[in-house]
């Protein structure tokens, strides 16, 4: 059975509604003035080349190859658990950070030893919730700050701050669930902010244009409304990811929770069709069944999209044409020699960084779960043992 479904777009008045409700979201007495530079709760730690160090113990996500003494070069940390956000630093390092702790970690494509950065206050793993996605600032040279999606006791909210700092709220009070709580965000060309919720069980969120679930948003850096409103598409079941191949193009993967999981074409105004099919529906990029899917990250590379897949324990690769279409079925590539894959980050290199989800309730971990990996795809201009 087909997975995508049709939806209502969100009338003016539920427009307006949401414009006065988002208009309280990222407030709680916050009120942006210049550079965005909170005092640090603690002194800021060190982001950069790794330093020396006393060598930790294994199994420490602080020894990125420890359990790994076949010197796998496609793992670049381990012994983490459960990372879920990661965003790749301008220096070509990463940070990443564990769903259930909060903690943020950075980690180099040499393998050299990772650093504990920081935790991220406030997250409230129940469910599948906790810390989900993360973003650089568009200005994040002048800035030093990173977005976050996060989970608190009461709702699902993005929050900004700078390494060892304080997080600020951006956006609150996003529908929160004990599953199905979205977390994709990805800042578009503009320098504006795309973010991904989910139904957070409840399908009639995707269609209801009073709620803030099941939908792709649309603000601006301090969670304003970009546009009349901040819904830029609907019906959309629980966006764990999105991703761009450059202006006017972005994806979001949606987990089903029945039938296919689905790549969709987001554009302003669309509908991803869930629950329900109708006239005004946009079929999905690609689908991907069941068994194979648990989609939970997404890259471009020109007209490649890879997708990574917690259930289907690989990343499926999709061609597609100059029109957005897919070219062939798609392929895949680790099937089953990582786990559960779920992040899926491009680098300026070409190469893809990848977090594994073993650890997560669901996965069969190994003594080195969760890792980080960082492979070139096949195609790609380097060499990578896949």
């Amino acid at each position: 059975m087909s997975r995508w479904r049709g939806r209502r777009g969100p009338g003016l008045a539920g427009a307006l509604l949401l414009t006065v409700v988002l208009a309280g979201c990222g407030g709680d007495g916050y009120e942006p003035a210049g550079p965005f530079r909170p005092l640090p709760e603690d002194p800021p730690p060190q982001v950069g080349p790794p330093t020396e160090s006393t060598p930790p113990a294994p199994g420490d996500p602080a020894d990125p190859g420890s359990g790994e003494r076949d010197g796998d070069p496609n793992v670049v940390a381990s012994g983490l658990t459960v990372p879920t956000g990661l965003v790749v630093l301008p220096d070509g390092s990463a940070v990443v950070g564990e769903r259930d702790s909060g903690r943020l970690f950075q980690v180099f494509p040499d393998r050299s030893p990772a650093k504990e950065l920081m935790t991220v206050a406030g997250v409230d793993p129940a469910g599948d919730g906790g810390l989900l996605g993360l973003a650089l600032s568009p200005t994040f040279g002048e800035d030093g700050l990173l977005y976050a999606y996060v989970s608190t006791a009461t709702d699902n909210r993005v929050v900004r701050f700078p390494l060892g700092g304080t997080p600020n709220p951006v956006l609150t009070g996003l529908p929160r669930g004990e599953t199905r709580n979205g977390g994709g965000l990805l800042f578009g060309a503009d320098g504006t902010l795309f973010v991904g919720t989910g139904d957070t069980g409840n399908a009639a969120l995707a269609q209801d244009p009073a709620s803030l679930g099941g939908k792709v948003l649309h603000v601006d850096v301090f969670g304003q409304p970009v546009g009349a409103g901040p819904v830029y598409s609907s019906g959309h079941g629980n966006v764990t990811a999105l991703c761009t191949g450059g202006p006017g193009t972005l994806f979001a993967t949606d987990d089903a929770v029945e039938g296919p999981d689905a790549l969709d074409r987001v554009v302003e105004g669309s509908d991803a069709g869930w629950p329900q099919p109708g006239p005004a529906s946009q079929a999905p990029v690609v689908e991907v069944p069941a068994p194979e899917g648990g989609l939970g990250g997404c890259a471009v590379s020109g007209r490649s999209v890879f997708l990574g897949a917690l259930d289907g324990k690989r990343v499926h690769a999709v061609q597609l044409d100059g029109g957005g279409a897919p070219v062939d079925e798609p392929t895949d590539f680790l099937a089953e020699r990582y786990g559960r894959l779920r992040t899926v980050v491009i680098d300026a290199d070409g190469a893809l960084w990848i977090t594994t989800s073993n650890r997560d309730g669901i996965g069969t971990p190994v003594e080195e779960d969760d890792r980080v990996l960082r492979v070139v795809p096949p195609g790609g201009a380097d060499d990578s043992p896949l």
